[in-house]
């Protein structure tokens, strides 16, 4: 198969062995909304994505990310101190290593074609992983491991191409060269901010890497690697990318085409959640805190990505639910595996606000996933331009590309009547 195969060229090259649109809904009631369609005995689950074997597009360049992925984590030691210098954070601060298929003093004979390697800033994200209880050792197994990265079926709005580890732990995405240059100016108070917040739901970032392919063929593919929100043994069932907006903000995709990897949006929003008590306090204050963030950096266009699992769907090990269940309660964190509720609403065509329907009374047993994504669009000149041209066409106030303040207050606004206090 083409994992065995990616395995095979990957040992040779000294890679790890991996242990084990319009503004009405698409329904019309919660009664009719697609988590409440009929529910049916789970089938395997089957993976997200396509599995990168050889003879894909993208099958050396995974190879490539993967040697160098390797190399990166495999020749340094944890840093021993979460205090950094500022020196670490300048944007100059690369390593470029160059991989040549016959080896060289410091790299690994290998299968793929000659290239070379950039690190940006290397301690800084070496010191996030310690930050953020990553293993090196299981890092690289799950990046470099045997079995390949699988790409997700299309690329983002941004034209930025996914791609999951086997393990679905990590998630890498190329990037433009101006959200390189994003990350790498808000780097010191991105840093300063998860460190000081524990319960952030800002993306955690693990490294920012560069490809180049030399040779005749010349092209530069630049990376980050990030965390999977979604990565639980609990299945996601509904999905939602909510921003606060409403234009253009609902799937184009018909009612029977809908399943649980198809990103809903404000629009498609049938449920309000219920958060308890000391958690909801606490998802407040960390969305004031982030959104804060955000605002400073002149960041915005990000999103809450909030993944549901249905607790009254079959289940493949019910009688372990329970226990399962009270384990992740005693570790829980703010956005992972909360147990929760959610109230299912219904549309008032008479309410001035396309945005989150009447509550019903209907509650249903959940448990939730959820963070603030994309955090890398800065209010540009391009986004300025976008602004100033759907102000004439809509509702400025409900478009997405807004100034970061105005972006930082409607969002909140918005979060803070999706997500409320569970009173029971």
């Amino acid at each position: 198969r083409g994992p065995r195969r990616t395995s095979s060229r990957l040992r040779r090259a000294g890679c790890g062995r991996r242990a084990s649109a319009s503004s009405t809904p698409p329904w019309p009631s919660a009664a009719a909304a697609p988590s409440s369609l009929p529910l049916a005995p789970p089938k395997p689950a089957k993976k997200q994505g396509e599995t990168i074997s050889k003879g894909h597009k993208n099958y050396e360049l995974m190879l490539n990310l993967q040697l160098g992925i390797r190399h990166a984590v495999g020749r340094h030691s944890a840093p021993n101190s979460l205090d950094l210098k500022s020196s670490a954070f300048d944007p100059k601060e690369k390593v470029w290593t160059r991989f040549p298929p016959e080896g060289s003093k410091h790299t690994p004979p290998h299968q793929s074609c000659d290239f070379r390697w950039k690190d940006y800033c290397p301690l800084v994200f070496r010191t996030l992983r310690k930050l953020f209880d990553v293993d090196p050792a299981d890092y690289m197994i799950s990046i470099c491991g045997d079995d390949a990265l699988r790409e997700l079926s299309s690329p983002g709005k941004s034209g930025s191409f996914f791609y999951l580890t086997n393990d679905d732990k990590y998630m890498i995405k190329t990037m433009k060269k101006s959200e390189v240059k994003v990350l790498l100016r808000m780097l010191p108070a991105y840093y300063k901010h998860v460190r000081a917040f524990e319960h952030t739901l800002v993306t955690k970032f693990f490294g920012l890497h560069c490809v180049k392919i030399t040779g005749a063929i010349q092209k530069k593919v630049r990376f980050v690697i990030m965390g999977n929100l979604f990565c639980s043994h609990y299945g996601i069932h509904r999905r939602f990318d909510l921003k606060g907006s409403s234009q253009g903000r609902m799937t184009d995709k018909p009612l029977d085409q809908i399943d649980e990897h198809t990103t809903l949006k404000d629009l498609d929003l049938n449920f309000i959640f219920r958060l308890g008590g000391s958690w909801f306090q606490e998802f407040c204050r960390q969305v004031d805190k982030d959104c804060e963030l955000l605002e400073q950096e002149r960041i915005m266009d990000y999103s809450l990505l909030v993944g549901i699992h249905f607790k009254d769907r079959f289940s493949g090990n019910a009688d372990n639910g329970a226990a399962e269940d009270s384990e992740q309660n005693k570790k829980a964190k703010l956005g992972t595996a909360m147990q929760s509720r959610v109230e299912n609403v219904v549309r008032n065509p008479e309410s001035e606000s396309p945005l989150i329907g009447d509550p019903t009374g209907e509650f249903r047993e959940v448990v939730l996933f959820f963070g603030i994504i994309d955090i890398l669009q800065d209010y540009d000149i391009s986004k300025k331009l976008e602004h100033a041209y759907k102000s004439q066409l809509y509702d400025p106030n409900s478009i997405s590309a807004v100034d970061p303040k105005q972006y930082c207050k409607r969002f909140r606004d918005f979060i803070y009547r999706a997500f409320t206090e569970d009173v029971q």
